[in-house]
């Protein structure tokens, strides 16, 4: 059943001067309504706001990094997109980033999605499908939505029902981890994401000035994270296989 009331929700950090022209471009090219998202800005958050949301090691398997600020701001970000979906009563939004571009297997993802949806379902458009692999449950044409374990990462662009986003709102009013990766967290969450292959759309932030989110590191620091990052990612995985 298709939901009767979709807007796109364009989450855009306003000094990013540079990804403006993009966000104009989605805006046109997107077959629903769309909104634009002011993005939480990481340089404007308060210790306090920090304090009162993030808190490490709040689930288990424990995430091995501490988030950055910018991490944080994201997180907050689609929060805040969330609960616009909540607040304004559609039955479903299409929450997607600024540094993203359409291609030409778009519309039938699209198409798929929408097909699909309902308001306790979360369809992720992943920019990387070949990373995923799970049973399908739904097919239009070339258009596969499946059911990946575990969930890939990256949070580009996803349509979200009301009532997902409900539960997302709830489970992440503290958080430990980026939002991607607590998307994975089936058992935290309460909310199982499916992912339309192929998903139609690219990221371009290495053409629009960058990512508002990495930052460089020590070597140790980066060498600390290669080693810890399989081990968790292994984890993941693990608690992903017992959830289905």
């Amino acid at each position: 059943m298709c939901p009767k009331t979709t807007k796109a929700f364009i989450i855009h950090l306003e000094r990013a001067r540079d990804r403006r022209s993009q966000v104009e471009k989605l805006a046109r090219q997107l077959p629903v309504p769309t909104e634009i998202v002011d993005a939480i800005d990481g340089r404007k958050l308060r210790k306090a706001e920090i304090d009162r949301v993030y808190r490490r090691h709040l689930h288990k398997p424990h995430y091995p990094f501490q988030l950055s600020v910018s991490e944080i701001a994201c997180f907050l970000s689609h929060r805040k997109a969330w609960q616009a979906i909540v607040d304004q009563g559609v039955e479903a939004g299409l929450v997607i980033e600024d540094d993203v571009a359409l291609n030409d297997e778009f519309s039938a993802a699209w198409t798929a999605a929408q097909a699909y949806i309902q308001p306790d379902r979360f369809i992720r458009l992943p920019f990387r499908p070949e990373r995923e692999q799970g049973p399908e449950l739904f097919k239009i044409e070339n258009a596969r939505i499946i059911r990946p374990t575990p969930v890939g990462l990256g949070m580009v662009a996803q349509l979200v029902g009301r009532d997902a986003a409900k539960r997302l709102l709830a489970a992440t009013e503290q958080f430990d981890r980026p939002v991607d990766t607590t998307a994975q967290m089936t058992w935290v969450t309460d909310v199982t994401p499916l992912s339309v292959h192929p998903g139609g759309v690219q990221e371009v932030s290495a053409n629009l000035g960058g990512s508002t989110i990495k930052q460089r590191r020590s070597f140790l620091d980066g060498l600390s994270r290669e080693i810890l990052r399989p081990l968790y990612r292994m984890r993941v995985k693990r608690n992903s296989r017992k959830q289905n």
